[in-house]
């Protein structure tokens, strides 16, 4: 029998932390919660710290994939909005995290992981405001990273489709891209084709829109198994069926 006892206790501890915050809830809380003792807790994570940060890990790889993706873009208009949305959906996509940083700020507790927020954040901004920005422009990027981030940690149990939308909307009039504002205009620019920059560990844990809509292609016409069709797009099973759910919502 294959023993899941550290992803129960993941799952655990993402409810927990976000219900009641991670400082409020104690490892032997998580291990009754399970059914473990907490010797057993702490043979899978050495301190609750441990915890927090494996289930950050995922958080921290898309943000950075998303940074590469949308860094690779040409065209500085389309680079600028597929920073933006690279940066909601990863939001969207962690938004129990997003919970647990609204209770008590811990995601940035640790030295590591706090650069590396930082590093994202200062990336996405750098996008977002391009290359040679001037001052006014850099506070711009700023004020747009704002827009986008403050919203996930206040409103993250928001229904995920229509708070994408008012997100986007309000980061598409500060950053005056009125074709931007109604993402589902036919007016909106397609995205250049780009070749994702290979990912510094692991598989990318964002897409591109064109590598989901190759995807729903070859899906749609039965052109291989979804584990073939992650392969071929370089991509793990796990991340190709949450976009094409997402994009199917």
């Amino acid at each position: 029998m294959i023993d899941d006892s550290r992803a129960r206790i993941l799952a655990a501890a993402l409810d927990m932390f976000g219900e009641h915050g991670y400082n409020q809830v104690s490892v032997r809380e998580l291990a009754n919660l399970v059914g473990l003792t907490k010797t057993a807790v702490l043979y899978h994570f050495p301190s609750k710290r441990d915890i927090l940060l494996a289930l950050l890990e995922p958080l921290l790889s898309d943000s950075e994939a998303a940074v590469r993706a949308a860094g690779a873009i040409q065209d500085p208009e389309a680079r600028r909005w597929a920073a933006v949305e690279g940066l909601l959906d990863v939001l969207l996509s962690h938004r129990d995290l997003m919970r647990i940083h609204a209770q008590d700020e811990a995601l940035a507790a640790d030295e590591t992981t706090y650069t590396r927020l930082r590093d994202f954040a200062l990336a996405v901004q750098g996008l977002i405001a391009g290359p040679d920005a001037d001052l006014a422009t850099r506070v711009r990027a700023a004020q747009v990273y704002a827009a986008v981030s403050d919203p996930m940690a206040l409103f993250a149990d928001a229904p995920p489709t229509q708070l994408r939308a008012a997100i986007l909307a309000g980061a598409a009039r500060l950053l005056d891209m009125p074709w931007a504002a109604d993402p589902s205009r036919p007016s909106q620019p397609p995205r250049p084709a780009v070749s994702p920059a290979p990912p510094a560990r692991g598989r990318p844990g964002v897409m591109t829109a064109e590598m989901i809509e190759s995807a729903r292609r070859m899906r749609d016409a039965g052109d291989g198994s979804i584990a073939d069709i992650a392969a071929r797009l370089g991509v793990s099973r796990a991340t190709l069926y949450r976009h094409l759910t997402t994009e199917s919502q």
